[in-house]
This record gives structure tokens, sequence and C-alpha cells, in this order.
């Protein structure tokens, strides 16, 4: 767990091909079911405090035990750091999330302590942020708030992965916040 930013909820892995990655966790990892959104709908998207048009980003949600993994494909060439971590010739594990309900007195915190964002938005399931500090690839922290929607969607893919038998390895029917 983090001292500052709570337990470890995420690992966000940016991908090429989020669709051959999928298949990958699913056949050789075992590792599903998959949800799968195509566009993922964002708003008042800012990276490095400027505002840009909404990344055209495809998701993908899985759990392995209570860890949820996010499959990232950037779809356009929109500034974010999931387009830095790809240009800079990587792909894999981007990010780690923390899901705190106190998330605006931690973002608070972070930001007065000396961290810097480096993109931020909000969706239907709540606001989001990442920070800028990274030590190595992978080591960017993210914090996304635990609203009752994002928990109730995350809650419905921890769920389907405990007793999943291999079969309809990738839903397009993301999971519900209602």
């Amino acid at each position: 767990m983090s001292r500052i930013f709570g337990e470890m909820r995420q690992i966000g892995i940016v991908v090429r091909d989020i669709e051959k990655a999928m298949r990958h966790w699913v056949e050789v990892c075992g590792v599903g079911p998959w949800f799968y959104a195509e566009r993922l709908p964002l708003t008042g998207y800012r990276y490095k405090g400027r505002p840009y048009d909404t990344p055209h980003l495809s998701i993908a949600l899985a759990n392995s035990g209570d860890i949820q993994l996010e499959l990232i494909q950037q779809r356009c060439r929109t500034p974010s750091l999931y387009w830095d971590f790809l240009n800079a010739g990587h792909e894999g594990a981007q990010h780690w999330s923390s899901w705190p309900v106190n998330f605006h007195e931690i973002r608070d915190k972070a930001l007065a302590s000396g961290w810097h964002v480096g993109q931020e938005g909000d969706s239907a399931r709540g606001p989001f942020i990442y920070f800028l500090e990274e030590g190595h690839p992978g080591t960017v922290i993210e914090m996304a708030e635990a609203t009752r929607a994002r928990m109730r969607i995350f809650d419905q893919v921890r769920e389907a992965a405990k007793n999943w038998d291999g079969s309809d390895p990738i839903r397009l029917n993301w999971p519900s916040a209602d």
C-alpha cells in the first residue's frame, strides 16, 4: 500500500494492439474475461495543464484476484502520457492506480507537496489524475475517485473473473454503473 495514495488497485498497460493484447492475456496467461470499450468517453481532459480534445482511447478491463488490469490503446495523436510512453519506445506497464474515496483531499496534498499533474479529466464514473513523477517506465501514478458508479463497474469486472471458465473471453458489453 502507498502511504501517500492508498492501496494499489490497478495496473495500466499501454499497448499498440489491444485486440492482440487481450488474446495474449486470455490464451497465454489465462486472465479474463475482458470488458472492452472501443472508445472510453471522457470530459475535461487536460495534458500538462492544457486542455485538449479527448483522446480516442480503447480500454479493456479484467481482474486477476483483487488487482485489475487495464489495457489502453490510444488511437489518435492527442498529447497524453500514453502517447509519450509509446513514443519513448515502451509498451507494457505504464502506471498503477489507487481508488481513494478521499480523492480530492489526497490530490490537494500531493500537489501541495510538489507532485505535478501529467494529465487529468473526468467521466461519468468520476475524476482521475495522473502524476508526472516517474522514476522509470511504468511508475506513473494514477488516482481515480472511488465513486459509486466507478466501483459498481469495477466490482462487476472483479466478480466476473472469480469463477471465469474461459468462455466469452472478450465482452463488448461494458459493465453498467447502475
